[in-house]
């Protein structure tokens, strides 16, 4: 399997139907609530929060959902205050792994992540020690059936995307943060589809696994993604499809 972001497309192969709708709209509406809290509730002055909101609607999520978990974050209406934190660590291999964590209690998060990396064959590391392999940049995924090379280049790089690269299923379009929205919107303009669009951090190297190694990586990283803590997790492992199961 070849591509930037390894993890972001083993989730999607592995079937986003098996996911549960409580668990990406608890996700997301928790990503509103710290957004706004963090920038406040106006949209257009607060990326983040609209990249959550956007990202909110690409799911589907109720408006009213969408407005009160930003109220709850601006102190309009009473919510659950969450502390953000990234927690560094290895998985087997070697292969690195970064998880973003939004919780209510700390300690609780703390020690279900360090349990999953010792259960599943990681280990947790000290801040930074993985942080930097990882670079945060807008991604989208266009499948190689919805539109040439050529057309997918043209409509990001006009847009201001930094670089489009072909994988075995399509074209990965990166952009600087900032740029994500605009890129976004050129190829809906331009009638190009995509299956994925997020701000996600992109390792700038891989590993490569195989065998066993590659079957407890990707164990390690369901556990994690089970946890109900985690928001988001990102390894610069490069696992095959015969892993998937």
């Amino acid at each position: 399997m070849s591509g930037h972001n390894k993890w972001s497309t083993i989730k999607h192969k592995k079937g986003a139907a098996d996911a549960k709708r409580g668990r990406i709209f608890s996700r997301l509406i928790k990503e509103i609530t710290v957004a706004a809290r963090m920038g406040g509730g106006d949209i257009n002055g607060n990326p983040r929060l609209r990249t959550a909101v956007l990202a909110a609607k690409a799911e589907n999520m109720p408006k009213d959902n969408i407005d009160r978990a930003i109220k709850k974050g601006t102190g309009e209406i009473e919510g659950v205050s969450y502390d953000e934190f990234i927690y560094e660590g290895y998985g087997p291999g070697g292969a690195a792994v970064l998880v973003n964590v939004l919780t209510d209690n700390k300690n609780r998060a703390a020690a279900d992540v360090r349990h999953i990396f010792s259960k599943c064959g990681g280990n947790l590391g000290e801040a930074g020690c993985v942080n930097w392999m990882f670079s945060q940049k807008g991604s989208l995924t266009v499948p190689k059936d919805k539109a040439s090379e050529d057309q997918v280049m043209e409509a990001a790089l006009d847009a201001g995307a930094e670089d489009v690269k072909e994988t075995d299923d399509g074209f990965d379009v990166l952009t600087a943060p900032e740029d994500f929205e605009s890129v976004k919107e050129a190829l809906e303009k331009a009638g190009i589809p995509f299956s994925d669009a997020e701000i996600a951090m992109i390792p700038q190297t891989t590993v490569e696994l195989a065998g066993k190694e590659a079957e407890q990586m990707v164990r390690l990283l369901e556990t994690l993604e089970d946890c109900d803590d985690v928001q988001n997790v990102s390894t610069n492992a490069d696992i095959p499809d015969s892993a998937l199961g």
